[in-house]
Formats: structure tokens, C-alpha cells, sequence
């Protein structure tokens, strides 16, 4: 068993490289093509409904754009999907590794919603599939016609499932859970949207009639809200590294916030590439929404619920051989900084929202403790309260014992 948990941590890492990886090659080529698209020169002679020269490693790039196609389609087109693809999938494979296996962990709140496992991964995986119909649903209703309005409606969207998945979830679990809502709307843009009118285009040139505008039409407004989700996705996606995004009573509301910073942010760099101006108001308003943050992230001081009632999880470590001698060296090495008030310099807030002080927290923490301080020394950081190997050793035994 405890080589089990050591080989899940491994795959949980591979997981989440290859997703940062494809996330990085996604990202990039959208930032690209939206940087492109509205920097071209559309004053140039030519089929072409505009063009630009590039420099980039040495050499230089003639590139054009073409509205529907150049008379003659070539051969070979590079379709820039896989990278949505990979990146959804391997997100998704994250979020089963990490909260669908470690639901009890991080993914269930029992002191919000008293829910057994099959529970939660139910509706974890419900409001993802959800979240894409009524979305799709409302882009294919009239309001598809009035673009502004549309994206109104759908922030009150995402402003509820940042509500409603704090009332289910842990802080991190929730925030990640909206990342991944939003990221499923974006990939099946590409999926079900995008790719696919793009493809009706080429057929219709291949096969010599003339493509009907309205798929381009569909297509754009898709990729519209893809380019204005990905600050907030990326932001979302990190979120569980700064618990006080998360572990405050009020984390549903910066969730929210930080979507309306993802507009001002792209609106910015829309207006830049495509020559219509420099709104530099756009960085008052998001340092402004920073600051508003920031401020909710402190008033009431953060801290997810830890004082979770003993179940089978908790029960199993907290009844262990061990355990007594493992919590004693917790409360002594670790407590100090995972402490509701910390009493370590520097430190105001227990780091990721992890506190160590009752049984029930250090029982329901056993894994955490066991990779971080027991197998490996990533803690204490440096160190610095001097655990010793014997200790460590201890922490070991506790967990294996329980893990038998």
C-alpha cells in the first residue's frame, strides 16, 4: 500500500507535466493566432484578405490570410486541434487522479455537504457535462445574435457554479472545479464548434460550392470567448498553490472576480495588436480588481473548515499503531506554520490551508504528511525545525501501519 501511494504520486506528476505541456502548446498557438489575426495588414493588394512579414530565429515569415480559402486549397493543412484535445484530456485524468481518488481529502467538505465519495465524483463530473450544455444552448439561442448580452449572461453563469461549487466543495477543490467548467467549454468549442464548420468549409471547396458565411460566423464568436476564458482558466488552474485564493469564506467571489480580470487583461492586448488603441485604463481596472482580491482574501481571515467530524478516513490513521508518537512529532515539528493562528515569523496563514492541530486534522492529512515529511524531505522546508530521521522514520511506520 505504501508503495502504492509513493507510485500515485509519481503518476500524478507525470500527469500534470504532460497537462502543463500541452497547456503551454494550446495557449501559445491561440495567443498567437489571435495576435496575428488582428495585427494583419488588410491594405495590401490581393486575394488575400490581409498579410504580415515576421522575423522569429533567424529568418523571416510571409504570411497571409485568406477569408475562405486561396483559389487553389493545398494538400496538406495544419489544423491546430490536438493541442485542445490533449490539454482537456490530460486535465481531466488530473482531476480523477487527484480528486476522484483523494476525494476525502480534497475534493469532500463534510462540515458544507455530508457526501459519500460516488457522491461528489457524481457531481463533479455532472456539472462539467452540464456547464457545456447550457452553455452551448444559449450560444445557439438568439442572444447568439447579440454578443455583448450573451457574454453578460454567461458571467452570471459562471458567477453561480462559483457560488454553487463552494457550497459543495473544499476552497481548492471548488476553484479547480471551476477552472475545469470553463476549460470544458473552451475544448468542446474546438471539439463539437470549431473544427468541425471548419471542416463543412473545406468540403464545400473541395467540392466546388461556394461555403455558407454563417459557419465562419459561429465559429468566431466561439473562438471569441475561448480567447477572453483562458486568463481566468490558467488563474483558476494555479489557484490551489495560494490558499488565500481559496481557503476563505469569500473564495467564490474572487473565482468570480477574476474573470472580469481576464477581459480587461485581453481587451488590452485585442486593441493593441489589432492597431484600434491603447487602453491603458484596462490596467487600472485590474490592478483595481487585484487589490479587491486581495481584500477578500483576508476579511474574515482565511481557513478552510478543518475541524472535519472523525469518519472511516480519519478514524483509520487517527486508531493506528503510531499514531500517538507521529502526532506528537506533527504537533512539534509541523504545527507552529499549519496552525490556525502560526506562531513561526512571517507566517500569517497555514500554508495551502493544511493546519495540523487536532487528531482529527492530522489523521485526515496522513498521506500529505507521509509524502512530504516521512518519504522524502520536501518538509519542514530547510528543515527548519530539525526533524530527525527517527522521527521521520515514525511518521513512516504510522502511515504504513494504517495502510496494512
Amino acid at each position: 500500500m505504501h508503495d502504492a501511494a509513493i507510485l500515485w504520486e509519481w503518476i500524478g506528476f507525470a500527469v500534470r507535466w504532460t497537462h502543463v505541456i500541452t497547456a503551454i502548446a494550446w495557449i501559445g498557438s491561440s495567443f498567437y493566432f489571435i495576435a496575428l489575426d488582428l495585427g494583419l495588414n488588410r491594405s495590401v493588394p490581393g486575394p488575400a484578405d490581409g498579410e504580415e512579414w515576421q522575423v522569429h530565429g533567424g529568418g523571416f515569415y510571409h504570411i497571409q490570410k485568406y477569408l475562405v480559402a486561396p483559389e487553389r486549397l493545398p494538400e496538406h493543412l495544419t489544423w491546430f486541434k490536438w493541442e485542445s484535445y490533449a490539454t482537456w484530456l490530460s486535465g481531466a485524468a488530473l482531476l480523477m487522479v487527484v480528486y476522484w481518488v483523494g476525494a476525502e481529502l480534497y475534493l469532500i467538505d463534510p462540515s458544507k455537504a455530508d457526501l459519500a465519495v460516488w457522491q461528489g465524483v457524481a457531481i463533479s463530473a455532472a456539472s462539467l457535462a452540464v456547464g457545456w450544455l447550457v452553455y452551448d444552448r444559449l450560444c445557439k439561442s438568439p442572444l447568439g445574435d447579440r454578443p455583448t448580452a450573451l457574454m453578460v449572461l454567461l458571467f452570471g453563469v459562471l458567477v453561480a457554479m462559483s457560488w454553487g461549487y463552494h457550497q459543495v466543495f473544499t476552497g481548492r477543490a471548488a476553484m479547480l472545479h471551476l477552472g475545469a467548467f470553463t476549460a470544458t467549454i473552451m475544448t468542446a468549442n474546438v471539439f463539437l464548434i470549431i473544427i468541425p464548420n471548419q471542416k463543412v468549409v473545406v468540403a464545400d471547396l473541395k467540392a466546388g460550392r461556394t461555403p455558407d458565411p454563417k459557419y465562419g460566423k459561429i465559429a468566431k464568436l466561439r473562438s471569441t470567448h475561448n480567447n477572453y476564458l483562458t486568463l481566468p482558466v490558467l488563474f483558476l488552474m494555479l489557484s490551489n498553490h495560494c490558499p488565500l485564493a481559496f481557503a476563505t469564506p469569500n473564495a467564490w467571489i474572487i473565482g468570480a472576480l477574476v474573470f472580469l480580470m481576464g477581459v480587461t487583461i485581453r481587451h488590452y492586448f485585442n486593441s493593441l495588436h489589432a492597431r484600434t488603441g491603447n487602453p491603458t485604463w484596462t490596467w487600472a481596472v485590474t490592478a483595481l480588481l487585484f487589490i479587491v482580491i486581495a481584500w477578500l482574501s483576508t476579511a474574515p481571515p482565511p481557513g478552510e473548515a478543518q475541524a472535519a467530524p472523525d469518519g472511516a478516513y480519519e478514524s483509520r490513521f487517527a486508531e493506528a499503531e503510531g499514531f500517538d508518537m507521529a502526532a506528537q512529532v506533527v504537533r512539534g515539528r509541523c504545527s507552529m506554520c499549519h496552525a490556525a493562528e502560526p506562531n513561526w515569523p512571517g507566517v500569517r496563514w497555514a500554508p495551502k490551508g493544511v493546519m495540523l492541530e487536532t487528531d482529527a486534522q492530522i489523521a485526515r492529512h496522513a498521506r500529505a504528511i507521509y509524502l512530504q515529511a516521512g518519504v522524502s524531505h520536501a518538509m519542514p522546508p530547510a528543515n527548519l525545525t530539525y526533524i530527525a530521521e527517527d522521527e521521520r522514520a515514525a511518521l513512516v511506520d504510522w502511515y504504513r501501519a494504517a495502510s496494512r
